[in-house]
């Protein structure tokens, strides 16, 4: 079975654990993805992920974080750039999301960075979800 959006299928996955309180989840690996999950971790919102290989299959597990009080870290997942619909930003137009509580994920040219590394670089790109 083909898949049309593989990044809105990752931000299901991630919101349906956390709506379970899993504290890891298994998503279908790519290159794109695991460079999600690196800025991920980077900022904060995930512990840790690791790359599983069985059968030739490989699979991203990713281990959501926690707050003390058991509430998760992660309270909004939201997808900006659809297939249908791309999303392009200057850096200059890439604004903190809720002051700088939140993230966007952006592709770009150098990689896949957050919002900050995007407007500390004067990078543009593609801005893929936000998450907070």
């Amino acid at each position: 079975m083909s898949m049309s959006d593989p990044i809105s299928d990752l931000l299901t996955r991630i919101r349906n654990a956390i709506q379970v309180n899993r504290d890891s989840v298994r998503i279908p690996y790519s290159k794109l993805k695991a460079h999600m999950m690196d800025v991920l971790k980077k900022e904060g919102y995930i512990r840790n992920y690791e790359i599983i290989e069985e059968n030739n299959k490989r699979d991203l597990l990713v281990y959501i974080k926690y707050a003390d009080n058991g509430a998760s870290v992660i309270n909004k997942l939201k997808r900006i750039s659809k297939s249908g619909c791309r999303n392009y930003k200057h850096s200059d137009e890439i604004k903190p999301v809720l002051n700088g509580l939140g993230i966007y994920v952006v592709t770009t040219n150098k990689g896949v960075l957050s919002d900050r590394e995007c407007r500390e670089q004067k990078i543009g790109g593609e801005v893929l979800c936000e998450i907070w």
